[in-house]
């Protein structure tokens, strides 16, 4: 009885409250694994333009295939969490080479491609092909948390099985995927982490977390742990008008993208004491020291980067060796307002070209 009740209400309040979204009512499920892709740990009015972006630059899962990685990579810039992009990326080339362009309609086949978990695979099955897949983020996650009165740590593997098994048997049998949207778009607007709106809430009769007046603190996550420190000093080497640039091509932050000279530590060092490349050591009369930019931060999940750009302009008797400077090459500025980059970089040529 309680679960039809919740049922009934999300939908009645849906219908009431619903957001208008470009991506909403649609059944495609190429826009919907696009816009559960860009939209995974992104807040929606962050990852609307990007949206906008991609099925206009994308408009079919063939285009998006077809495309250069670099290309995409591009497009997704200041977006974060790149890997989305290259299992998007992959994973739409396996849809199209080797799937004959037709997306799997069932769960358990499209958790089998680049990219998809549990959730993105339920969203795909529910919201384009009307299957009976509970669709759980952090927002049905909170309501249904809060609804039963759950205490336990919310990202305890335990914890979300069990709320997952009570979204399962939520779900109507009757437009599944009207009842997903409805329950994420409650926990966007109403049932938000901070300040709920209990006064007015539809199902404030059933909601154990109001009724015991445990809303504050329901739900319940452990402490974060503390995050990495991490220091950049980036140096925009400078040789007859062209930058010396390479892709970063270890498993790490911004993998694939590119960036200027690098020398990182675990500490805030000044100048004098980085340890610079030995072609500059070894001939300090071919080069001049610039401008230095101001500190940059930049937070990500588990770390946090400090980041000083250092202009560095090499004599004209200076030619490029690439064996000075292995895995690096020169690039216009034309090039390096094409190429992908991280956030960081991308604002300050931004800057410095302006």
């Amino acid at each position: 009885m309680k679960k039809r009740l919740i049922a009934n209400s999300l939908l009645h309040w849906y219908e009431q409250n619903k957001r208008t979204l470009p991506w909403r009512d649609q059944h495609d499920p190429y826009i919907v694994w696009l816009s559960e892709i860009i939209l995974q740990q992104t807040r929606v009015e962050q990852g609307m333009p990007y949206f906008m972006v991609f099925s206009q630059k994308f408009p079919t899962v063939h285009d998006l295939a077809s495309a250069d990685i670099e290309v995409v990579l591009r497009a997704w810039q200041g977006l974060g969490y790149y890997s989305r992009a290259r299992n998007m990326h992959k994973c739409a080339q396996i849809i199209v080479y080797e799937l004959d362009g037709v997306f799997p309609s069932q769960k358990n086949e499209l958790e089998k491609l680049p990219g998809i978990g549990s959730y993105t695979a339920a969203a795909i099955a529910s919201l384009a092909f009307g299957r009976r897949e509970a669709v759980v983020d952090g927002n049905v996650m909170r309501v249904i948390s809060r609804l039963y009165g759950i205490l336990d740590d919310i990202s305890a593997n335990k914890t979300v099985k069990t709320i997952q098994q009570i979204a399962d048997a939520t779900i109507p049998a009757h437009r599944p995927d009207l009842f997903n949207q409805a329950i994420m778009e409650f926990g966007a607007l109403h049932c938000t982490p901070k300040k709920p709106q209990c006064q007015t809430c539809v199902l404030a009769e059933v909601c154990m977390a109001r009724q015991t007046q445990n809303v504050s603190n329901i739900p319940y996550k452990k402490a974060k742990i503390k995050k990495k420190d991490r220091f950049f000093a980036y140096f925009i080497i400078n040789i007859h008008g062209r930058y010396l640039m390479r892709k970063r091509v270890a498993k790490d932050i911004w993998f694939g993208l590119f960036e200027f000279f690098l020398i990182e530590s675990s500490i805030n060092l000044p100048f004098d004491e980085l340890i610079l490349p030995e072609v500059l050591t070894k001939h300090p009369d071919r080069f001049v020291i610039g401008a230095v930019s101001d500190p940059f931060k930049h937070q990500l999940t588990h770390q946090t980067i400090y980041c000083t750009f250092h202009e560095i302009e090499m004599s004209d008797n200076v030619t490029f060796e690439a064996g000075d400077w292995p895995g690096y090459a020169l690039y216009s500025p034309d090039q390096i307002h094409k190429l992908p980059k991280s956030i960081l970089i991308d604002r300050y040529w931004g800057k410095k070209i302006n």
